[in-house]
């Protein structure tokens, strides 16, 4: 909402909105995207311009919506479904993702995976078995092994502690 209402005090009528990315109806020049770029630094946003930084938007978006939308239910694997909705081979995205981000696609997924199941741990509404299940864990015992490795903690200890429990999304 942000960007569209800024978009529009600018004199642009954005097309597409979605998370991560803006069609507009026109071509902008280099002196006007540097203008509403410094303008949506203010906000918290900048605009990405180049092709291998739009992928890994792309990539980071499609997974946070799957994680957080969706609940991690694919029809197919990640790699599949990524190169199907990116229109480009998994391995092209996943080298690209790796070079950029200095991580993997697959731990970037499993680290949206454990901050929403803190999610669901912290809102105390759930089982751990109901969690397993919501978010396509094949048992309760990846789950916690999983959960774990990545944070250290046992699922139960998180679940007591009271300190910083999560990471904003952009941080992960």
């Amino acid at each position: 909402m942000v960007v569209k209402s800024e978009l529009e005090k600018f004199g642009y009528q954005p097309l597409n909105i979605s998370l991560g990315e803006a069609q507009l109806s026109k071509v902008i020049t280099d002196i006007e995207k540097d203008l509403l770029n410094q303008h949506l630094k203010t906000f918290g946003f900048e605009i990405i311009d180049d092709r291998k930084s739009r992928h890994i938007g792309q990539i980071k978006s499609s997974i946070i919506d799957i994680v957080h939308q969706q609940n991690s239910k694919l029809k197919s694997n990640l790699s599949d479904y990524l190169s199907l909705k990116l229109h480009h081979d998994y391995t092209y995205l996943s080298n690209l993702f790796s070079e950029v981000e200095g991580t993997t696609i697959e731990k970037f997924f499993i680290a949206q995976k454990i901050e929403r199941v803190k999610e669901l741990l912290v809102y105390d509404e759930l089982s751990l078995s109901e969690i397993a299940d919501l978010m396509n864990y094949s048992s309760v015992a990846y789950l916690s092994n999983q959960f774990k490795k990545v944070t250290g903690l046992t699922s139960t200890h998180f679940k007591n502690i009271k300190a910083v429990k999560r990471r904003p999304l952009d941080e992960v």
